[in-house]
């Protein structure tokens, strides 16, 4: 999926994956702090990191997609938010240790080497009592034909993914399904897992 791909999909007036953000992020809001640093990744049209910003987070929103960081620049500015943006590959995108305070990954299904690296650096990312909030397809979403990608290789279990975030304490971990709607592309039941860890 590159960043072609996606440009094309964030170019439309309607957003994509709707207006409101994720419901598990609202669900952890109260537990993730009220100041400090937030990172958004694979943020899209900002749903989710205009969220952290309305809690009082200063926020950076990282997506492969110029066309979808410039939405959510628009509506930052449209709400009266200060949201920071940048195009990049997850891949190649970097932050200094210790950097942010909560990062977040919704619906982020990146290939298994890539994730893998990606949750390495999330460990180093995060600051002393940090929190990582992550809520993704489960393998078992392929069929369902309600949303997420047909690669499976792009699908991890919970246990993978609590593998992979090794060093983190896991506060809460879930793998359920439930009715997912979120515009277009996420609507109907869907199998997922949902992670809250902590850097301790």
């Amino acid at each position: 999926m590159t960043s072609d791909y996606w440009n094309e999909r964030y170019s439309g007036t309607e957003l994509a994956y709707g207006e409101a953000p994720n419901d598990f992020i609202v669900q952890v809001g109260d537990r993730l702090p009220g100041r400090g640093r937030a990172l958004d990744l694979a943020a899209g049209e900002g749903r989710n990191a205009l969220f952290l910003a309305s809690l009082g987070l200063d926020v950076l929103a990282v997506d492969q997609s110029a066309v979808g960081m410039q939405k959510a620049e628009r509506r930052a500015r449209e709400r009266g938010l200060t949201l920071r943006t940048q195009t990049a590959d997850l891949l190649h995108f970097g932050a200094e240790p210790g950097s942010f305070d909560v990062i977040t990954s919704i619906f982020v299904h990146l290939p298994a080497a890539v994730r893998r690296t990606v949750h390495e650096r999330v460990r180093s990312w995060l600051g002393p009592n940090g929190v990582y909030v992550l809520k993704a397809y489960a393998p078992d979403q392929i069929g369902r034909g309600t949303g997420g990608p047909r690669d499976p290789s792009r699908l991890a279990s919970l246990d993978e993914i609590a593998a992979e975030l090794d060093g983190l304490a896991i506060e809460h971990q879930a793998a359920l399904v439930r009715n997912v709607s979120e515009g277009v592309y996420h609507t109907g039941q869907a199998s997922v897992v949902q992670v809250f860890a902590r850097k301790c």
